[in-house]
């Protein structure tokens, strides 16, 4: 699984450069909808804005031992003194489907996130680093509170 993430982040880099820009194309400090990757652990992530200060997240995340979906509901505020930098808070859902060798079960939770968001101005990307502490349930080894996830994201903005 981390090869695969490894060759999409490999296509992705080497692709970027060739794009061409489109008409319309956001390459201000502010975007509708990103789509990248995350780091820690590996996940596929989407966020799209409902409106200047909502935002909701899906991201898929990969790891040694199973597959984690999480959906995140995000309010986002400027931080005034730095164009395109954003906080964020918000609560979410997740569920989780884990090998027999770690932990052998299917799991949901609840989330809560809290993090920062950069649209850089001129260019089609955007940055964020976030923490993602869950509470799991239905799982026979991680029931309770986790603190663990979150990351840093890369994201294709348009």
């Amino acid at each position: 699984m981390r090869r695969s993430i490894f060759l999409i982040a490999v296509i992705i880099f080497f692709a970027a450069p060739n794009l061409k820009a489109q008409e319309g194309m956001n390459t201000s400090s502010s975007y509708t909808t990103a789509v990248g990757l995350k780091f820690y652990p590996g996940a596929l992530t989407v966020k799209h804005f409902v409106n200047d200060e909502v935002a909701i997240e899906g991201i898929g995340y990969f790891f040694d031992y199973g597959f984690r979906l999480t959906g995140l509901y995000e309010f986002h505020h400027d931080i005034s003194d730095v164009e395109g930098l954003k906080w964020y808070v918000g609560p979410g859902v997740h569920i989780g489907f884990y090998n027999t060798e770690y932990y052998g079960s299917t799991s949901i939770g609840i989330d809560g996130v809290l993090g920062l968001d950069y649209k850089f101005q001129g260019a089609p990307i955007e940055a964020s680093v976030d923490w993602q502490p869950s509470f799991e349930f239905g799982n026979n080894y991680n029931n309770g509170f986790l603190a663990g996830t979150g990351g840093v994201g890369i994201r294709y903005a348009f």
